[in-house]
């Protein structure tokens, strides 16, 4: 399993801050001890490098060539602007004829880090290599990492190649054989197994293994008593993503009475899983009944809105009647 996998808290990584009394060493400077400790011949180099700065701009400043050349470089520099290719997202000769000689856990990693940025061809390559790497994988912390990136990725296609390489990792495999066990452990023992099981269902339902048992055996957890239960039912139906997981998402969101629960049903209605453009637009009119709900608390009802504009792109503020009217001009 993965290192969140039973702790819905620990869903998506933690990222924190580097403050003003951290540690943090640069590479290589335990090598040459006391280069960023002398806050003099630091302050002496920041002058130097002003004041070379400056010259070169006084020398330069009268030609239009020199100019054109600095503001291309600020161009290039700068975070904001139109993505600027460092090369073509290919995967390269060099890399798809070295991929015999490596490792299948070498060749999952090095294609999945290639999917997620979106390099052509990863993706032909991980559907031809992904029934040799089962059996043949760790589910190490750095593959548990891509796992989890590639699966909050904007592209379906990079989630589709995640939850590949996570059955491969996890040894799984898409028969019905395992959709008749998970199916049984989805419904009683232990809750780390039935968690387990819940997820795995929804990876192997999209993958096209029996999806419609699947999303039934999914869909049947949700009315379990054990709030942890009914949220990685939520879990398995995002992953699904078939068209009959809507409704009941929409369901757990306005009736669950755990608001984590409803929160999962919410981020998997809008963002997160495998639901496509189209059928997450398919919510909205519901959504926006919900935001006319006053059985609804306040905090459902930041929820919906969130959903709202995750799903649309729109930026409208936190009221019914302007949803109202912006989603009827849009249907005239």
């Amino acid at each position: 399993m993965h290192t969140w996998e039973g702790n819905p808290d620990k869903a998506t990584p933690d990222y924190g801050t580097l403050g003003p009394g951290t540690d943090l060493q640069i590479p290589g400077s335990q090598d040459r001890p006391g280069r960023l400790r002398d806050p003099q011949t630091a302050r002496v180099r920041v002058i130097a490098v002003l004041v070379i700065g400056a010259l070169l701009g006084l020398l330069f400043a009268g030609t239009g060539s020199a100019r054109a050349a600095l503001n291309q470089i600020e161009q290039l520099l700068s975070l904001r602007g139109s993505p600027q290719p460092a090369s073509p997202p290919l995967l390269s000769e060099h890399e798809t004829t070295g991929l015999d000689r490596q490792s299948p856990q070498q060749q999952a990693e090095l294609l999945l880090e290639r999917s997620i940025n979106h390099y052509a061809g990863a993706n032909d390559q991980i559907a031809a290599r992904v029934d040799r790497w089962r059996g043949n994988l760790k589910l190490t912390t750095h593959l548990d990492s891509q796992i989890t990136t590639a699966m909050n990725s904007n592209d379906l296609r990079v989630r589709a190649a995640a939850i590949e390489v996570d059955l491969a990792a996890l040894d799984l495999a898409k028969t019905s054989e395992n959709i008749d066990r998970l199916s049984q452990q989805a419904m009683s023992g232990p809750q780390d197994q039935r968690v387990w099981a819940l997820w795995t269902l929804g990876l192997l339902g999209n993958r096209g293994v029996e999806p419609q048992r699947a999303g039934e055996v999914l869909t049947s957890q949700l009315r379990d008593s054990n709030p942890e239960i009914r949220r990685w039912a939520v879990e398995g139906l995002a992953y699904l993503g078939t068209d009959s997981t809507i409704t009941p998402l929409l369901q757990t969101f306005h009736d669950d009475p755990s608001p984590a629960v409803r929160e999962r049903a919410a981020c998997s209605l809008a963002q997160s899983g495998m639901l496509n453009e189209e059928q997450r637009r398919s919510a909205v009119p519901s959504l926006l009944n919900y935001a006319e709900d006053a059985s609804l608390d306040a905090q459902t009802h930041t929820w919906v809105y969130q959903a709202l504009r995750d799903i649309t792109g729109q930026t409208l503020p936190s009221d019914p009647a302007s949803w109202r009217n912006w989603y009827t001009a849009q249907n005239q």
